[in-house]
């Protein structure tokens, strides 16, 4: 397979399970596309893809967003990804790749696993979680992880947690994605790429609406779970 149909092949399946679930956008696309384009072309590639998705998808869920729950954590993501950006430059992109995909195949693991979680009640969590994900979302473009489980640890209902996260993921993405451009990694491979992935996004957005309403979300999830802990793992170990 070559290169430009791996890349439209991942942008459709990462964005169908994003419209579908609520999340995995980038938690599918950034290993696969890795280890097609390494990792200094793939993040800024799904910053920007990113970014378009998550406008169409927070109006999508727009009834369902609450900004009072997700206002911290927006705040300490715009602290934390300035430190994953610099990361970016440092990390030897073998290293990062291996790192990313040991963050995605641990998230898998965990959700699979659905350990119980505490409540948090205190506000001042949402500035760890915040951080941690500002970072990995500066680095990996990853950034849902430390969100998705702090969703959790408050107890947020399904609707608002789809709702929720797209609140977040808008405001972060674009900073990442200015970030992207301040520090020169917006190259004219990433824009070839993006060029490729836009018409593949926006079919995934159409199927992944249809398939969120038609099939059980429990299995769905549980699906893309095990796909991303082989992904995770290949990239890791492979």
């Amino acid at each position: 397979m070559s290169i430009e149909v791996s890349v439209i092949a991942v942008v459709f399946l990462a964005v169908l399970v994003q419209a579908a679930t609520g999340f995995g956008l980038a938690l599918v696309s950034m290993p696969l596309l890795t280890a097609v384009l390494g990792l200094p072309t793939a993040a800024p590639l799904m910053a920007i893809v990113g970014l378009g998705v998550e406008f169409v998808l927070l109006l999508h869920f727009r009834a369902a967003v609450n900004l009072a729950a997700v206002r911290g954590l927006v705040l300490a993501a715009f602290m934390g990804t300035p430190v994953g950006l610099y990361l970016l430059h440092v990390v030897d992109p073998a290293v990062g790749a291996r790192l990313l995909g040991l963050l995605v195949a641990g998230y898998a693991a965990y959700a699979l696993l659905s350990p119980y979680l505490p409540k948090l009640t205190h506000p001042a969590w949402a500035w760890l979680f915040g951080f941690a994900a500002g970072v990995i979302g500066g680095l990996f473009n990853t950034s849902g992880p430390p969100v998705i489980i702090y969703g959790s640890c408050r107890r947020w209902p399904p609707t608002a947690f789809k709702g929720n996260l797209q609140g977040f993921f808008l405001p972060t993405g674009i900073l990442v994605l200015a970030g992207h451009v301040w520090a020169g990694n917006v190259t004219p491979t990433v824009w070839h790429n993006v060029w490729l992935a836009i018409p593949a996004a926006g079919a995934g957005l159409l199927v992944g609406v249809m398939v969120g309403g038609r099939i059980s979300p429990a299995t769905f999830r549980k699906v893309v779970l095990l796909l991303l802990l082989i992904i995770g793992l290949r990239l890791t170990f492979g």
